[in-house]
């Protein structure tokens, strides 16, 4: 396993991180307990996990799996995302709520502290001067050591970088946007403005759901067991990615990988990791098999070649054109 460096921060991380949506959900506790040890005795030392996976039931598989050893893992959890409970304040990311969700995800999983604590997404109803004053309490009480942001637009990133600038506050250390080679909308400004303020990016859907290790079949219902014919995620998925254009891009994909011999999952993984404004990119699996197969990507290294075919790919996707603030400095 190798590590990285989150953003400007001294906390290291390796660069496959564990993500957990699937706990209770796609497998049971037992599998999932089994997937904690195998990762962690791989060099995994960077969990995942939310307090809206499985309606918390997510992090309470965590934290016991994690009993006894939870000092060997930067932890990470998120608040804020949706509805979490019956009343109007069980969402977004005010004083109350934040409040409230750390010391749920705290009781779930076991623990007196969370490494990196999220929100989940942007609050539109809530000053994010409220949101940034909330989490630098935690920091200063001991519950969370690092704050994170998910699902942020660039401005949003840069109007809470800057608030916590003028107020002196705890400043968000990393960022867990979408990124995967259908999917690169984070190259045109948000990593550029990663790289330069020094905040960590910790990647989610780097397969696509799965439609880029080449298994599904555009002409057949999702095979059982997948995100796609999930009851809970499956319309989510289909949404984002079960699309002709995505299937075509997967075809050329298949054939790039056949050429230079890769296996698709391993190259779609081993493409973010060529990028160096990536921190950690989230594999959520529901088997050791799966696990190990999506480890190997740390150890590839692709050509000039596969990167450019990559980029072609892409381009049939989104074709090249014109518009502002375009610029692919960190591929």
């Amino acid at each position: 396993m190798k590590y990285r460096k989150l953003g400007r921060s001294g906390l290291m991380v390796s660069e496959i991180c564990l993500g957990t949506m699937t706990f209770g959900n796609q497998i049971d506790e037992a599998e999932s307990t089994k997937l904690i040890k195998w990762a962690m005795d791989a060099g995994i030392n960077f969990i995942d996990t939310a307090d809206q996976y499985v309606n918390g039931l997510s992090e309470e598989i965590v934290g016991r799996a994690l009993k006894g050893v939870r000092h060997n893992v930067v932890l990470a959890t998120k608040v804020g995302g949706w509805q979490s409970g019956p009343t109007v304040n069980d969402i977004g990311t005010s004083r109350k709520h934040i409040m409230d969700g750390v010391e749920g995800s705290l009781r779930r999983l076991g623990t007196d502290y969370i490494d990196i604590f999220y929100t989940h997404r942007w609050d539109h109803a809530t000053p994010i001067d409220e949101t940034l004053r909330a989490l630098d309490d935690l920091v200063h009480q001991g519950k969370v050591r690092y704050i994170a942001c998910s699902n942020y637009l660039v401005w949003q990133i840069c109007k809470a970088l800057w608030v916590s600038d003028v107020l002196n506050l705890a400043r968000y250390d990393c960022t867990q946007p979408p990124y995967n080679l259908i999917t690169r909308g984070i190259e045109d400004e948000m990593l550029t403005l990663c790289v330069n303020e020094g905040v960590g990016v910790c990647v989610y859907n780097p397969l696509a759901g799965g439609l880029l290790t080449g298994k599904h079949d555009p002409n057949k219902p999702p095979a059982e067991g997948t995100r796609f014919s999930n009851k809970m995620m499956g319309k989510m998925y289909s949404d984002r990615y079960w699309q002709p254009g995505d299937f075509e891009a997967v075809a050329q994909f298949k054939e790039i990988t056949r050429k230079h011999e890769r296996s698709m999952a391993q190259f779609a993984l081993a493409w973010i990791l060529n990028n160096k404004a990536i921190t950690a990119v989230l594999c959520g699996a529901t088997s050791i098999k799966q696990l190990e197969e999506n480890i190997g990507a740390v150890e590839l290294t692709l050509t000039e070649e596969e990167l450019n075919a990559c980029d072609e790919v892409w381009h049939q996707l989104r074709p090249p054109r014109f518009f502002y603030g375009a610029q692919q400095l960190y591929r």
